[in-house]
């Protein structure tokens, strides 16, 4: 097989960044490797249907995926973003429920998969990779407790200012700014937030208006950290 990818020569190379992996030995991480088949998916391609009763577990070599939900009128809602070094599939994994979402490439992806009982084989081996798999679910459990909390208590303009602060914490802030690149669609920041299109265009105007924010090309950049993060704490937003 070619290279796994620009990044990699090796499929060992590749697992290593796994972060559950990532406390293991070479050796440990080749014979991890040994259990894997290999999968490349094209930008948008779906990968895993909601309700599927396939149980295999993905590890992310490189690119991004989107965990997704579809309604029954075609509404979209977004979950989360996931991108190399994590892991998708392991809630099916562990309880044999069907898929709770769907997942599609956002980009060019590269996926490692390993069956339930292997995956299952490993967490009962090896400590280190269950502590990290925990570790790994309070992660998620903990972002969608906070998910919940905002829907319910934040209008749409401050969870609006809330995505914009979480996806500046994904970055690298120089000082008090942030640039966020690519910057999501409006409707894919819609999705996020479970809102519209047209009420993002509105609150991101505004925001660019009141110098917080300025797009430039691609990327969105954050003028003031700080005081973007005071105005969430206003009791009404400006």
């Amino acid at each position: 097989m070619a290279a796994i990818s620009e990044r990699f020569e090796s499929r060992e190379e590749a697992l290593a960044t796994i972060k559950i992996f990532q406390d293991l030995s070479p050796d440990e991480v080749r014979a991890i490797a040994r259990c894997c088949q290999w999968r490349r998916f094209q930008a948008h391609q779906t990968i895993v249907e909601y309700q599927d009763e396939t149980d295999d577990v993905f590890f992310i070599v490189s690119g991004k995926v989107r965990v997704t939900f579809y309604s029954a009128s075609g509404r979209e809602v977004t979950f989360r973003d996931l991108s190399a070094g994590q892991i998708f599939g392991e809630l099916s994994a562990i309880d044999g429920s069907p898929r709770s979402a769907s997942v599609v490439a956002v980009t060019d992806t590269v996926l490692a998969t390993m069956t339930v009982a292997a995956f299952w084989d490993i967490l009962r081996r090896d400590e280190r990779v269950a502590a990290a798999t925990f570790r790994w679910l309070v992660c998620l459990v903990r972002s969608l407790s906070e998910r919940v909390i905002e829907f319910s208590t934040l209008c749409v303009q401050r969870r609006i200012r809330v995505e914009l602060l979480r996806l500046a914490r994904k970055t690298t802030p120089r000082g008090n700014t942030a640039v966020i690149a690519p910057v999501p669609t409006h409707a894919d920041f819609a999705n996020r937030i479970s809102t519209h299109r047209e009420a993002v265009t509105r609150e991101l105007s505004h925001l660019a208006r009141a110098g917080l924010i300025e797009k430039c090309g691609n990327a969105l950049i954050i003028r003031n950290i700080s005081v973007l993060a005071a105005t969430v704490e206003d009791a009404d937003p400006d």
